[in-house]
């Protein structure tokens, strides 16, 4: 147990934003409240904690909030968090406005601010925010169960107007350094090609091969998934077209993905995993993140948190492969 009971607590969410990051605050803000704790929102993240935009939270400030996409405390990027006068800054803030514990809504980034301001004897709770479920300890991220979902009813309206025209189109989902929304939109999609950063040959001529085939066979269409993370999506285009002789269109869905309501498991999730962090702190703990695993909600130390490196499953991009409209198993490879 902590040596001082718990009083008050902050929340904040950082970096990029997330769908479901609402239901997480509501359920900071009201179990902090149920829990007789005085509860703070901190606007824009750590760089709102610096310029201390910091105010007080009823339980009627997070009414309404739960089916709106986005954070209502803003989010912001913090380049000047890295260093150690900005995060000794930020603690002393925290006493200052008597802050004993911090909830932190975010991704690997905002959890290695978390990870700075315990080493400064501030009380953390990492809940983990991202549309990119890039975070190794947890099977499950706030914001990427909507954002999946709206890449994909994306993808099937590009792929109507793919086949009434005849042509090739390259779609960019986002995710910069993980494949996990192109994966699985590949996958949802039926897409003939999936480009992610993990694994990514950069064999283009591959994929006019493809293509051509997809055309021998009588496809009418050949839907290519392009994450974040590849990019360039528009010359890859005016280059598959050139080698193939077929239209290449490339659409890029954008921030289009971070936004909208969120669907209901991004709302429960969320809201379980921000009422855990609310238990964790009034149960003394620190440094933890809260995470899913094997049907189970549960905390992690953040040092071993960030330590764990997370992989595209093997098995699930080798289903997505054999389901691809010009898979041929390769027999030389046993683990296929």
């Amino acid at each position: 147990m902590a040596d001082k009971k718990i009083k008050t607590i902050g929340v904040l969410t950082s970096g990029g934003d997330a769908p479901g990051m609402n239901a997480a605050i509501r359920a900071v803000v009201r179990r902090g409240l149920s829990n007789g704790l005085n509860v703070k929102g901190i606007y824009k993240g750590y760089n709102g904690l610096l310029n201390e935009e910091i105010i007080d939270m009823t339980a009627k400030d997070v009414s309404d909030t739960i089916e709106r996409g986005g954070t209502i405390l803003y989010t912001a990027r913090c380049l000047e968090f890295k260093t150690l006068e900005a995060q000794i800054r930020a603690a002393e803030i925290c006493r200052k406005h008597g802050i004993d514990g911090l909830v932190v809504i975010g991704g690997d980034g905002s959890f290695a601010g978390a990870q700075a301001l315990a080493a400064q004897g501030i009380n953390t709770i990492g809940v983990p925010g991202t549309i990119d479920l890039d975070i190794a300890c947890t099977e499950y991220t706030i914001g990427f169960d909507t954002a999946v979902n709206t890449a994909m009813e994306a993808i099937d309206k590009v792929r109507d107007t793919s086949t009434s025209h005849e042509r090739c189109s390259i779609i960019e989902v986002m995710g910069r350094h993980a494949g996990y929304i192109a994966l699985w939109c590949g996958i949802a999609n039926g897409a003939e090609d999936i480009l992610i950063p993990e694994n990514y040959d950069y064999d283009e001529q591959r994929l006019v091969n493809n293509i051509i085939d997809s055309r021998k066979k009588g496809k009418r269409h050949h839907i290519i998934i392009n994450a974040e993370g590849i990019g360039h999506s528009e010359a890859m285009a005016r280059r598959l077209e050139a080698a193939t002789g077929i239209e290449t269109r490339a659409t890029i869905l954008g921030h289009m993905q971070r936004g909208g309501s969120p669907t209901c498991k991004d709302r429960v999730y969320a809201s379980v995993m921000g009422a855990m962090a609310v238990d964790l702190l009034i149960q003394g703990k620190n440094c933890r993140v809260v995470g899913y695993r094997n049907g189970d909600f549960v905390d992690f130390d953040i040092n071993e948190a960030l330590a764990m490196q997370k992989k595209i499953p093997a098995y699930m991009q080798e289903v997505s492969d054999s389901l691809s409209h010009n898979y041929t198993k390769n027999t030389e490879d046993p683990e296929l």
